[in-house]
């Protein structure tokens, strides 16, 4: 929806952050297959190849608001795609908003229009 708008470097970054979180269960569910598959056609990124950076790495990619804003709209799409928030993901993504520098109110409210969203798009 958005990837486009990420500079080149964020788009790899982004790439590894959704297939970190993807697999962060164990499963990559046939959802979240389809989903990692639509990302990287979005960002012309058929061929990159996973280099399984750890998200510390990752997350330093993002400099600005707009990009953090991006990232987390997009991963709950992907968070969401199989119906199951799972403990580990709620893990990384408190992490990664601690990261971004999200309070929780803005992070509450970020997060319930993200679902609002996702409920439209059935």
């Amino acid at each position: 929806m958005f990837l486009a708008e990420l500079q080149q470097e964020e788009k790899y970054a982004f790439l590894e952050l959704a297939v970190l979180m993807a697999n962060i269960d164990g499963n990559v569910s046939f959802y979240e297959g389809a989903i990692l598959n639509k990302y990287k056609k979005e960002m012309g990124l058929e061929d990159y190849q996973i280099k399984g950076l750890p998200i510390d790495d990752i997350l330093q990619q993002f400099q600005s608001e707009r990009s953090r804003n991006i990232v987390l709209t997009e991963l709950f799409q992907l968070i969401y795609s199989d119906g199951v928030f799972h403990e580990k993901e709620r893990e990384s993504v408190r992490v990664i908003k601690e990261h971004f520098g999200f309070g929780k109110g803005e992070f509450e409210n970020f997060k319930d229009w993200i679902e609002k969203i996702k409920d439209l798009s059935l």
